[in-house]
C-alpha cells in the first residue's frame, strides 16, 4: 500500500494487502514516451542512465542523467531542472554536475559511462552522489556545497575489508543504497556485466563502511540454491517493495533491453527469490530493440501515487512508462475494493500529496462526497 494511514486503518489495510496482492508488481504501465527538454527528446552521448531527485530543493523532482561509454565527451552527469509543476514535469536545458570546480568525470568505456544515484552518504542532510563506473568500481562524491546547490569533492573509490581492497563487481557497476537485511544500516547493492546482483553489507551506520566484507565482489543474491543470474547479463537492479506485500523485491534491466521483476518469496530481512516475470507496457513486453542495456529507475513521475518507470539505454534517450490510473483507486493497487474504503477513511483528515489521492471530486478536501464517488466507481 502506498498511503500513510491513520492508526485505525493500519491493521485492516495491511491484512487486505496480504489477501489482495500477489506476486505481480504494482506496475500497470502505458505506452513508451520519450522525456523531452526544450521541445526535443533528451539525447545524451552514448548510454543514458536516469534517476530522479529534487536537486535544487524547490519541492519539484528533477531529472539527473548519466551519460557516456566509449564516446566523447566522456562519462559525466547532467541535471535537468524541473521548470514545470509536480503534476506536469517540464525541462528546458541542462548543466553538468561539478566536482572540485570542474565538470565531474568518471571512468567510462564500452556500454557504460556514469551510473548516478543521489544519496545522503554521511547523514548530514545534504545530497551526495554515488556513481557506478564501467570498470566495475563505485565512487562516492560528497557534497561540499549546500543541499539546494550541490557541488562535490573529487570523489572516493569504495573499498571492502580491513585492508581496503577496492570494491568491484568486475565490470559495469550499477549501484544503489538500501538496507538489505533490515539491521538499520544502509547497505550497497550493485549489478554488473556478469548478470549477478552483488550485496555489500554495511558494518557501520553512517557513512557506510564495508570493512567486514570478505570479497571485492561482495555476496551474490541467491535464487534457490544458486546465484541469481539476470538473463543476458548486465543486471541493473532497483530494490524496493513493488507488489505491496511489505518485503523488498528486485526490478532489473539487462543487456537485451528488458525489464524483469523478481518477487521476494522470503522475508524483508532475508530476501529470497524464485523466478521472474517480464514487465509489459501498453500490453506489450518491454524489450528494446537490439541489445541496448536497459537501466531502470522507479519514481512517481507526476505525484499521482502510482509507480512509473524511467529507462536509460543505448542511443542516449530517456524512456518514460507511466502507470495507467484507475478511477477511485485510493490505495493505488489498480482496483477499487475494501482497501480503498479503509484508505479513504484514513485520509479523511489528512493533508498533503497522499490526501489528494482521496480527493476524488477535486474540491480540496476529503469528505462524504468523495465516499459517494468511490461507491460509484466500485459498482462499475
Amino acid at each position: 500500500m502506498r498511503v500513510k494511514l491513520a492508526a485505525g486503518a493500519v491493521v485492516f489495510v495491511a491484512l487486505w494487502s496480504v489477501v489482495a496482492l500477489g506476486a505481480e508488481p504494482l506496475l500497470r504501465l502505458g505506452p513508451q514516451e520519450l522525456v523531452q527538454a526544450g521541445g526535443a527528446a533528451i539525447t545524451v552521448p552514448g548510454y543514458s542512465v536516469p534517476t530522479v531527485a529534487d536537486w535544487n530543493s524547490d519541492g519539484l523532482p528533477d531529472l539527473i542523467v548519466g551519460q557516456g561509454g566509449a564516446v566523447s565527451p566522456g562519462a559525466k552527469v547532467r541535471v535537468y531542472l524541473n521548470v514545470g509543476t509536480r503534476a506536469a514535469p517540464a525541462f528546458e536545458g541542462f548543466f553538468y554536475v561539478q566536482s572540485d570546480g570542474a565538470e565531474l568525470v568518471v571512468t567510462g568505456s564500452g556500454c557504460l559511462g556514469a551510473y548516478p544515484r543521489v544519496v545522503d552518504w554521511d547523514g548530514d542532510g545534504k545530497k551526495d552522489l554515488l556513481i557506478g563506473q564501467a570498470d566495475g568500481r563505485v565512487k562516492i562524491f560528497r557534497n561540499i556545497g549546500t543541499d539546494a546547490a550541490p557541488t562535490f569533492d573529487g570523489g572516493t573509490l569504495l573499498t571492502v575489508g580491513e585492508s581496503g581492497t577496492l570494491l568491484s563487481v568486475g565490470s559495469r557497476a550499477t549501484p544503489m543504497l538500501v538496507d538489505w537485511d533490515n539491521d538499520a544500516a544502509i547497505d550497497l547493492v550493485a549489478g554488473g556485466m556478469d548478470g549477478y546482483i552483488h550485496v555489500y553489507r554495511n558494518s557501520a551506520a553512517l557513512p557506510p563502511s564495508f570493512a567486514t566484507v570478505t570479497a571485492a565482489g561482495g555476496a551474490i543474491v541467491k535464487e534457490g540454491g544458486a546465484n541469481l543470474y539476470v538473463p543476458s547479463g548486465r543486471s541493473s537492479p532497483v530494490i524496493m517493495d513493488l507488489n505491496g506485500d511489505g518485503v523488498k523485491d528486485i526490478l532489473t534491466g539487462n543487456t537485451n533491453g528488458e525489464l524483469l521483476f523478481y518477487a521476494n518469496v522470503g522475508t524483508d530481512a532475508s530476501p529470497a527469490f524464485n523466478g521472474y516475470v517480464a514487465i509489459t507496457a501498453g500490453g506489450v513486453k518491454i524489450d528494446l530493440p537490439g541489445t541496448p542495456r536497459s537501466r531502470p529507475e522507479v519514481c512517481d513521475w507526476t505525484g499521482d501515487g502510482y509507480w512509473d518507470v524511467l529507462i536509460g539505454a543505448d542511443g542516449g534517450q530517456v524512456r518514460l512508462y507511466q502507470s495507467v490510473a484507475v478511477a477511485g483507486d485510493v490505495d493505488k493497487d489498480f482496483d477499487v475494493d475494501f482497501g480503498d474504503v479503509a484508505a479513504m477513511g484514513a485520509l479523511w483528515l489528512a493533508e498533503g500529496e497522499a490526501a489528494a489521492w482521496a480527493d476524488l471530486d477535486g474540491d480540496g478536501d476529503v469528505d462524504g462526497v468523495d465516499f459517494a464517488i468511490l461507491a460509484f466507481f466500485w459498482r462499475q
